[in-house]
């Protein structure tokens, strides 16, 4: 039967409207670069607990962990040198003796540090002798020490002692296992907080203790810019172990020492931290954690040590806990809350914030474990205009654009994330090389917001240039350090300009 004008118009109108609705979600649903880079099909495994690298340093009580052994950038040209020197500098290391050591930031603006440590044989003395001649340290700060059992196993003493009134930009030695075996190391304070201050921050994630990780943290030393690390969680991967077995918590610290107490890690606790094992009597949350890493929480108001804020050079950072409660009117909650106006942008014209499960996600692994946090806290990171935010969990690497879903209304139907210049940059680097292994199951067709992945391991480079532009660069563990796999330039949205803060 023949169709009427009017039927033949409406029918050719309909067809527009549904092409053009496909385009829209085909436009939509096909998302950025999915990298063509495969890595070598290998299973990732724990170096053994006898390993050069976990050796205990020689000396009565001494504090343990591994040495600072920095290699040349010339070994890290290719992948495949960096595989040939390996062996090598694994066997070295043994040879170069030192301390169970680790720094973070000891007050809000960075002019105090944490220094921590563990004695095996007796407690020893819990003091720390600095000064910024290697040679003449001449100021004193004293700590305090605890332990902590964990099933059938009983901790070292756990030193944490805090240096204060340290001036800004200054190279400070310090020496710890006084009375006993002496060890001395080194760390540079930041520079004062300002407007326009450089400063670069490296991103590690998801460490554990493999070959993998030690590739990884190798090639982020073999990086010469990175001051500071910005850990997103998941650091020994001990809960792997019968019963967590808490030795790998040892081993860890002694493996990353190396980096550990010469720059502060700024530290985020993952799921791998919880440690809650109330099959075998350990129902305390985080209990080896807490032990073990102090933060200066108390310093930015915080009631518990899974979330705090620190300044640092131009950046202002703010660091959440995805497995403490966040609800409306939770500590963490509150504390947000309060928090975000307080960022002076004309000082710290950078906020970062680091948690550990991401909330934008395209691959099939921990997918949508992060919504109901991103739900409750995401109109505050778009109205107070988040520069970035770094998250762990998920075994590889993801860049997004600036995109959110604030807009989301179940009953209008509203249910999309959106371009969204006001919004964060989101990146996943739990790609640091744990036990576990790669998560290389990824979402397909890539959605809209995913602007790069790839399921590699590797480190990452935040480099704050002043107060309008800042660049980023992910290394792969495959390349040399001098080689980017992904890349962007950060245009600070507060400042446009260099003349007007515009937040």
């Amino acid at each position: 039967m023949a169709l009427r004008g009017d039927c033949v118009m409406r029918l050719g109108v309909r067809v527009m409207l549904a092409a053009v609705v496909a385009a829209g979600l085909v436009g939509f649903c096909r998302g950025g670069v999915t990298s063509s880079f495969v890595r070598k099909a290998e299973k990732t495994v724990d170096m053994p607990i006898d390993s050069d690298v976990f050796a205990v340093p020689p000396g009565y009580n001494a504090p343990q962990q591994v040495d600072c052994l920095k290699l040349s950038p010339f070994l890290f040209s290719e992948f495949s040198v960096i595989s040939s020197f390996f062996n090598i500098w694994v066997n070295c290391i043994s040879k170069f003796p030192s301390l169970k050591v680790h720094i973070t930031q000891g007050n809000h603006v960075g002019t105090s540090m944490i220094i921590s440590w563990v004695t095996e044989n007796e407690p020893g003395s819990s003091e720390v002798l600095y000064g910024t001649h290697k040679d003449k340290l001449d100021i004193s700060a004293k700590g305090k020490y605890t332990r902590y059992t964990f099933f059938n196993y009983t901790s070292g003493y756990i030193h944490h002692c805090t240096l204060r009134r340290l001036q800004y930009d200054t190279k400070y030695y310090y020496a710890v296992g006084i009375d006993h075996t002496v060890r001395t190391f080194w760390f540079t304070t930041p520079p004062k907080v300002g407007l326009d201050v450089p400063y670069t921050f490296g991103l590690i994630g998801d460490l554990g203790q493999s070959y993998d990780s030690n590739i990884t943290l190798t090639h982020y030393e073999s990086n010469p810019q990175a001051q500071t690390v910005l850990y997103v969680g998941d650091l020994s991967y001990a809960d792997n172990y019968p019963n967590h077995d808490n030795v790998r918590w040892d081993t860890w610290g002694r493996f990353v020492e190396r980096s550990t107490a010469y720059q502060p890690w700024i530290w985020t606790a993952g799921n791998h931290e919880i440690d809650f094992v109330p099959e075998i009597g350990e129902t305390e949350p985080f209990k080896p954690f807490r032990h073990r890493y102090h933060v200066p929480y108390k310093a930015s108001g915080s009631t518990a040590p899974f979330w705090y804020s620190i300044k640092r050079g131009s950046a202002y950072i703010i660091v959440l806990a995805s497995y403490s409660a966040y609800g409306k009117y939770t500590p963490q909650y509150r504390w947000l809350e309060e928090e975000l106006p307080k960022v002076n942008r004309s000082e710290t014209p950078w906020l970062i914030v680091l948690l550990h499960s991401p909330w934008y996600n395209s691959y099939n692994y921990h997918y949508m474990e992060g919504e109901t946090m991103r739900v409750m806290f995401e109109p505050w990171f778009v109205q107070h205009k988040v520069d970035v935010v770094f998250a762990g969990h998920v075994h590889a690497y993801e860049r997004s654009n600036r995109i959110s879903n604030v807009a989301y209304n179940i009953v209008k139907g509203k249910c999309e994330p959106v371009a969204d210049e006001s919004a964060p940059v989101y990146i996943t680097i739990g790609d640091g090389g744990n036990i576990e292994g790669l998560a290389t199951n990824m979402t397909e067709p890539q959605p809209s917001y995913s602007s790069f992945r790839e399921a590699s391991f590797g480190h990452a480079i935040f480099d704050i240039k002043n107060r309008t532009h800042a660049y980023y660069a992910w290394h792969r563990n495959q390349d040399g350090y001098s080689k980017v796999a992904d890349s962007m330039w950060f245009y600070n949205r507060c400042w446009k300009s260099s003349e007007e803060n515009q937040c």
